[in-house]
């Protein structure tokens, strides 16, 4: 049984203040992810990663296409599912740990066990210190650790984290890292949103790209970055400070016996590979958009009707 499946999922929204039109936010998304995996949705703001987690979640509903959870329609798990979204926004009087057992109450955590898993909860996250601190009193980032420990305090199968490093010093970009790692050995599916490579490199077992609203590629980030053609980078110093010189593979051999001919040193051979720009942008993709989220960036798409022409 698959953790969460998309299958067609597609959203429009209407744009337009005299004449409204439909606007495709997300383009028949199809994948899958395996439960205890670690998935992330990549791509630039506006590309539809915040809009396929908000259907996932029903807070929004789909034009068409269908989406599971744990075998289920989504909105039928909601008791398993944990989710952070990217800008969380809670009641200003309440003090931290007030609002992580609001929320465990609300997620059927028992009244006797309600109390420790706050208080692992706001420990995960690095908040035990400020758990008597109200919210209004807290940072953007205190902030956005409390809305990570709401999200795992009932230890959900499935948590959806939307930007989950937003906002966050090194120090707790490392703490969520090792989280959602710790979650993972625990047999948690996680599936976050991200548009920052080295997060994705460092937690994700599978990706998918999106651009646009539709699917530009999934599967093992490694494999989706890998270098279109076969080429390195030299890296040598000649008589001087450090040149770069790229070469094709077939070539490198002759390259590097011609640089020691010459005298040169070689400081490093490096392989290419892609980087998730220029997937983005490859031949065929749609443009990126700028810093909005998908569903406020909808009205900026590509309109229904020219794309069905």
């Amino acid at each position: 049984m698959l953790a969460v499946e998309c299958i067609e999922l597609t959203k429009d929204y209407r744009a337009g203040f005299w004449r409204p039109r439909p606007v495709r936010a997300l383009d028949h998304l199809s994948l899958a992810v395996e439960q205890g995996e670690i998935f992330g949705l990549l791509g630039h703001n506006g590309a539809g990663k915040t809009t396929t987690l908000k259907l996932l979640l029903r807070l929004i509903f789909p034009t068409s296409g269908e989406a599971r959870i744990l075998g289920q329609p989504a909105g039928m798990m909601a008791r398993q599912i944990g989710y952070l979204p990217e800008n969380p926004y809670f009641y200003d009087y309440l003090r931290c740990r007030e609002l992580v057992e609001y929320y465990a109450e609300l997620a059927n955590v028992p009244a006797r066990e309600r109390r420790r898993q706050v208080a692992w909860a706001l420990d995960r996250v690095g908040m035990a210190g400020a758990a008597e601190t109200s919210l209004r009193k807290c940072s953007k980032g205190m902030v956005q650790r409390v809305g990570l420990a709401q999200a795992i305090v009932h230890q959900p199968a499935v948590l959806f984290l939307d930007e989950p490093m937003s906002g966050l010093d090194p120090l707790g970009r490392r703490q969520v890292r090792d989280l959602i790692l710790e979650l993972k050995s625990r047999g948690a599916t996680v599936v976050f949103s991200t548009h920052i490579l080295s997060d994705a490199e460092q937690l994700c077992d599978r990706v998918a790209i999106l651009q646009k609203g539709r699917l530009a590629g999934q599967g093992r980030l490694e494999t989706l970055l890998a270098a279109e053609e076969d080429k390195v980078e030299l890296v040598f110093a000649q008589a001087g400070p450090p040149q770069r010189r790229v070469v094709a593979r077939a070539e490198l051999w002759g390259q590097l016996d011609q640089l020691r001919a010459q005298g040169a040193v070689i400081h490093a051979v490096t392989p290419l590979r892609r980087s998730l720009e220029e997937i983005f942008l490859s031949p065929g993709a749609p443009p990126a958009s700028g810093g909005q989220s998908a569903a406020a960036a909808a009205p900026a798409a590509a309109p229904v009707e020219a794309r069905r022409r």
